[in-house]
């Protein structure tokens, strides 16, 4: 539904400001366990995970059946898990979660630990845009473009996938994430975007790439 955007009636504007009617915060715990999966996911909108703990901070947490001595350490949390689960999930509507997928390191030895992590829904658009090719983003008269997310590389095996030998694919831990489309982009009307390594450099050479965006049109 197209929006209107007049900012000589304040009243009207206010309907197309970002605020907490947008935003739906989710917080999934998955205990540290091999058989243990879980799925984060938003039923509209798209996925950015704003902050996310493995190790352990309390006692009670994951903690049935578990001896005192593995609850002990509640000051254990890993570096770097926060940027593993952005990477891994923000912009997608479900993204499957263990926590073999972030353990990096082992934060307190003998400690049995979780994962805990919080997200919002954002209601907004992704775009995927295949290696050397270019889109076009346009908002309606009076809105302007905010991107909350941008990723050139690959992060899973069927994306722009078509026609593509297995070796150009097979590398889906290649994600580097940018700030150019936001500073290219954010507060204009329209604005093009090219997929390319003269652009955003090249995260993994011989891999075929894309450009992942989650942006959204409000008013000015």
């Amino acid at each position: 539904q197209k929006k209107i955007c007049n900012s000589s009636f304040s009243v009207l504007a206010a309907f197309c400001v970002l605020t907490r009617g947008d935003v739906f915060t989710h917080t999934v715990v998955t205990c540290d366990d091999l058989n243990n999966v879980d799925h984060i996911g938003c039923d509209t909108g798209v996925i950015i995970v704003h902050s996310a703990l493995y190790g352990r901070t309390d006692s009670k947490t994951c903690s049935e059946g578990k001896a005192p001595q593995l609850l002990a350490n509640t000051k254990c949390s890993q570096r770097g898990t926060l940027d593993v689960l952005k990477k891994r999930c923000d912009g997608k509507r479900v993204c499957e979660l263990n926590t073999n997928v972030v353990r990096t390191s082992d934060p307190c030895p003998g400690i049995y630990k979780y994962l805990e992590v919080n997200y919002t829904c954002f209601t907004a658009t992704r775009r995927v845009i295949c290696e050397n090719s270019q889109t076009y983003l346009q908002c309606d008269e009076g809105e302007v473009l905010i991107v909350y997310t941008a990723n050139y590389g690959r992060r899973d095996h069927y994306t722009c996938s078509y026609q593509k030998p297995d070796i150009q694919i097979k590398n889906t831990n290649c994600l580097n994430p940018t700030s150019k489309i936001g500073e290219s982009c954010n507060g204009k009307n329209s604005c093009t975007i090219k997929a390319s390594n003269s652009v955003f450099g090249d995260p993994c050479v011989g891999t075929y790439k894309y450009l992942e965006l989650v942006y959204k049109c409000q008013c000015k």
